[in-house]
């Protein structure tokens, strides 16, 4: 049966498709539940800003964000940050943390199967 995507945004439409073929093609289902996170409402997503991953996440962990990353608050662990946005001044903070500030497709790519990743907000 094929689903019907109601998005405007042409790049959250192709994420979305992505998405869902990943987690067919390679059996993960992290893919998948990311794909309803962000096929949810705008205002339906929370904004996680860079102290929840600071407060929650342990170092060189890999990590997705369904949603934009905000930058309020300091950060000092080197993450795997994957978002669909970023603000600018988070996409900073990470790299000068030692981290990478990645794109949702870099990071299906780079971890097809979704081992290692963990689903943030």
């Amino acid at each position: 049966m094929v689903r019907t995507i109601l998005k405007e945004n042409p790049e959250l439409v192709r994420t979305l498709i992505e998405l869902r073929h990943a987690a067919k093609r390679h059996k993960a289902a992290i893919w998948h539940d990311l794909a309803e996170q962000l096929a949810r409402g705008r205002h339906q997503r929370t904004p996680v800003n860079v102290a929840h991953l600071e407060r929650l996440a342990t170092a060189d962990e890999t990590l997705v964000v369904p949603g934009k990353l905000l930058a309020a608050g300091e950060l000092t662990k080197p993450l795997t940050v994957a978002a669909f946005h970023y603000s600018a001044q988070a996409r900073a903070k990470i790299h000068k943390a030692g981290g990478k500030a990645l794109s949702i497709d870099e990071l299906v790519k780079a971890r097809p199967n979704g081992q290692g990743v963990r689903l943030f907000g």
